[in-house]
């Protein structure tokens, strides 16, 4: 029983983290969609181009609720897949936390977010540029009103504040549940069996990081850190890990965005980028 109170308590602040951001998020959309028209939502992505250099630079704020909020404006058709990508990245759950409670060199802390920050905006530009053909969505496609259509919230006849509201309770329901079965399945795992996956696998030590970094759970980048701090973990694979951990983010962009086959796409290069960057960081030695 006091397992069961525990996830629940840690499944319903790991919720609460995530209201602020989401409730903000809706709140602009559903201005943009009211009150500005299509003429302002065109503008918005067309200034995209340096979108990726802010989503990284943001994205660093060590909440996954940012994630979680690019999600949503990816599905709005807000943002671009590089600028997604690019907060995916760089965001670090409670990676920064960890390393101000370890007392770990103010020096290295910043490197590490440097190069978070870096790798994020790069990835993002490339993405952007190289892949953007693949990514071009038609304009019947997902938007704000099939948002509301997928929700079944009836937006067009609540206010504002009230469809903004609807929809983030919506999704912290969805996270919610998701957050509870994923607690259930670590504890049983064991945190002690998930932190051996990843420990003295050359190469695959990357790899395998990467793959635990994708659990959307802020127990994924606890686990990685923690092993970094103890020096368990090197800092290839400690950053694998990390790039490839977009918190939530990715639970709701399967659950607002509903072309599955450009999700698996979105979630493929989030893993691939965090495997390569760790290799080339590995190699170089940097950290």
């Amino acid at each position: 029983m006091d397992m069961i109170f525990d996830i629940l308590l840690d499944s319903v602040l790991d919720c609460a983290r995530l209201v602020p951001f989401l409730f903000v998020t809706y709140l602009v959309m559903e201005y943009l969609e009211h009150k500005t028209g299509e003429h302002t939502t065109k503008l918005i992505r067309k200034a995209g181009k340096l979108g990726p250099v802010w989503g990284g630079i943001l994205g660093v704020v060590p909440q996954c609720g940012f994630s979680a909020a690019a999600s949503s404006l990816y599905a709005g058709r807000l943002i671009t897949v590089g600028t997604l990508l690019a907060i995916y990245l760089s965001t670090s759950d409670e990676m920064l936390p960890i390393l101000l409670s370890e007392q770990v060199d103010p020096q290295l802390i910043l490197k590490i977010l440097g190069i978070k920050v870096a790798l994020a905006v790069v990835t993002g530009l490339c993405i952007d540029q190289v892949l953007l053909r693949i990514f071009r969505r038609p304009a019947e496609e997902i938007d704000i009103h099939s948002i509301c259509e997928h929700e079944h919230c009836r937006c067009g006849e609540k206010s504002i504040l009230r469809s903004a509201l609807n929809h983030t309770v919506h999704i912290v329901l969805y996270i919610f549940l998701i957050s509870i079965v994923l607690n259930l399945a670590i504890e049983a795992i064991g945190r002690e069996n998930l932190s051996g996956l990843i420990l003295n696998v050359p190469v695959a030590g990357q790899m395998l990081a990467a793959l635990v970094g994708m659990i959307p759970n802020c127990a994924a980048s606890v686990i990685i850190t923690q092993l970094y701090v103890e020096g368990i973990l090197n800092g290839g694979a400690m950053m694998a890990g990390l790039l490839a951990n977009a918190g939530v983010g990715v639970l709701i962009l399967f659950r607002m965005h509903r072309n599955v086959k450009k999700n698996l796409q979105i979630v493929g290069m989030l893993y691939g980028a965090g495997v390569i960057w760790g290799l080339l960081i590995q190699m170089s030695g940097i950290l």
